[in-house]
């Protein structure tokens, strides 16, 4: 049944990664309907280590975008540089930059907001839904029509990416925003496009969600029996799987939509978890 259980598990977290709706709120839920049979302390990492399969899965989509090295008409240098992709190089220091108020948060601050815990833990992550949907649905009425600036990751700039960033904070505290969710709404608010801050938010998502895995593996010390192990390739195996669609999806349905019906979903929902928990 563990393995059953994996596999939707997966399933979901291939679905609602890609999508700013809040795959951890997704996942939490989830347990609470169809509890995984493993420990506690095992289930703590297999919540994070599962968004591998995901994060390979948009390695394998995206990976002429992100890769930086090997022959190019615009080179960093000469040399060794001339392997090293100009425009790859510099996204690459705007996701580095975008990323550092979340590696300080994680390495300094996170013992600090110690206030949610598994007592209200569903209460703020229904909150959580509702408001951010509103303001999907806010900033989306307020920018229809509107044509915007930035419709390339190359227009990002350093300071922008730093904005963007400081934005995953909010999502890093608060479980139910959505890192992408909160994401996405700067750069809509900051004139990028709804394709691009998409792109560059699922770029945004290979170090944080490669450094969440990492940090989680590292901080376990308790034992892993083969089961949990199988358990959790599984689980990966099945989130990459739906990933290699969903990304794709998510990409198509963004160059034509807005991200309003998002809002609205995430507002129902939060009201759903809200009515439950009473």
């Amino acid at each position: 049944m563990n393995v059953l259980k994996a596999i939707i598990f997966g399933i979901i977290e291939g679905i609602t990664e890609w999508m700013p709706i809040s795959s951890t709120a997704h996942m939490k839920i989830l347990n609470a309907f169809l509890p995984l049979e493993v420990s506690p302390e095992f289930y703590n990492v297999f919540e994070v280590v599962i968004q591998l399969g995901a994060i390979l899965a948009l390695l394998l989509v995206f990976w002429n975008k992100v890769w930086p090295f090997g022959k190019s008409s615009m080179p960093l240098g000469e040399g060794v540089l001339s392997y090293v992709k100009k425009d790859k190089f510099i996204l690459w220091l705007k996701i580095v930059v975008a990323c550092l108020p979340v590696i300080i948060f994680e390495l300094v601050l996170e013992d600090l907001f110690t206030f949610i815990n598994e007592k209200n833990e569903m209460i703020f992550i229904g909150i959580a839904l509702i408001v951010v949907g509103i303001i999907f649905i806010v900033v989306e009425t307020m920018l229809k029509g509107k044509q915007f600036a930035i419709r390339s990751t190359r227009q990002i700039t350093y300071l922008q990416a730093l904005i963007i960033g400081l934005t995953q904070l909010i999502a890093a505290i608060f479980p139910g925003v959505s890192r992408s969710g909160s994401t996405i709404i700067a750069s809509l608010l900051l004139g990028i496009s709804r394709p691009t801050a998409t792109e560059f938010t699922f770029e945004l998502a290979i170090p944080v969600m490669f450094g969440a895995s990492l940090m989680e593996v590292l901080k376990f010390s308790g034992a892993v029996s083969f089961m949990e192990i199988l358990t959790l390739l599984v689980g990966c195996a099945s989130a990459f799987a739906v990933s290699l669609f969903m990304i794709r999806f998510v990409l198509n349905y963004i160059r034509k939509n807005t991200f309003t019906i998002f809002g609205i979903y995430r507002v129902l929902m939060g009201i759903i978890i809200l009515i439950f928990l009473r």
